[in-house]
């Protein structure tokens, strides 16, 4: 069966964010230029990656090392960015890229076993119906794969200035898990149909501010595969997906905090914004 579609595995959790926004970037392929701090996070994915692929190879690397690759990769980014759109400097993103990755390696690898880095999985076919055919493809970016006895995890890292947040009960702080279980539980799927082992252990949102704080701290997602598959009694975010690829229908959501020209292409001409 010939896909209709083909989407990258990393991209499929943003189309329940705002479907309108996910529908202009990864179908229609209109382009959006990013602000520093994207490009920071990207940074700091790169460097922290080649940390922990390295620990799994056998060959460690140190923090040293891998902040020279999160330098490299702030200094030459694969896609184009505009300094303008966001109050981040040069400096403040190098200092904040080069702590965060430290701090992650000296005090936060070391407490996961990690048996994948970023893998790349095997393409995932989604029967929308009608005829429709979607593809989830492509590597599980900026996450790993741990191991806690006999079961395996995902360990997802998000960096952005809201990347932790506090705990009004605690006073605490913690990763911030809104929005990202539909990503993890993907992720989930994916791994399991690339090894046939199936994901039972708590997902792992580990947290990266690049606010001056840069702050790191965990957060755990119960029933990321869930969101995406459902219940006997309730449907999951695939098959919300799947009426939503098979129409050709995809919503608007005015109220998303990426409802930014930062971040969307179609924001300067959306009407479904107020002005």
């Amino acid at each position: 069966m010939s896909p209709s579609l083909t989407i990258r595995a990393s991209a499929f959790a943003s189309l329940f964010d705002c479907a309108y926004m996910f529908e202009a970037i990864h179908i229609l392929g209109m382009k959006n230029v990013v602000g520093r701090r994207a490009i920071l996070g990207t940074a700091i994915h790169a460097g922290t990656a080649a940390f922990d692929s390295a620990r799994l190879a056998g060959s460690t690397i140190s923090a040293d090392d891998a902040a020279g690759v999160m330098m490299d990769k702030l200094a030459n980014p694969d896609s184009d960015f505009d300094p303008n759109k966001d109050s981040l400097s040069k400096r403040e993103a190098e200092i904040i890229g080069i702590t965060l990755t430290a701090k992650y390696c000296n005090e936060w690898a070391h407490k996961f076993n990690y048996v994948a880095v970023e893998m790349t999985t095997k393409p995932l076919l989604v029967d929308c119906g009608g005829g429709t055919t979607i593809c989830l493809t492509g590597s599980l970016d900026r996450a790993r794969i741990y191991k806690d006895g006999d079961s395996v995890g995902i360990t997802d890292i998000k960096t952005g200035s809201r990347a932790v947040i506090e705990d009004k009960k605690t006073g605490l702080h913690k990763a911030n898990i809104a929005g990202h279980g539909a990503q993890v539980g993907t992720y989930s799927l994916l791994y399991e149909h690339t090894t046939g082992q199936e994901v039972t252990a708590d997902a792992e949102i580990l947290g990266m501010s690049t606010s001056s704080s840069a702050r790191i701290a965990a957060g755990t997602i119960k029933n990321a595969k869930q969101i995406i598959t459902g219940t006997e009694d309730q449907p999951g975010l695939l098959e919300f997906a799947a009426d939503m690829f098979r129409s050709g229908k995809f919503y608007p959501n005015s109220k998303s905090l990426l409802c930014n020209e930062k971040y969307c292409p179609r924001f300067n001409k959306c009407t479904f914004r107020e002005r």
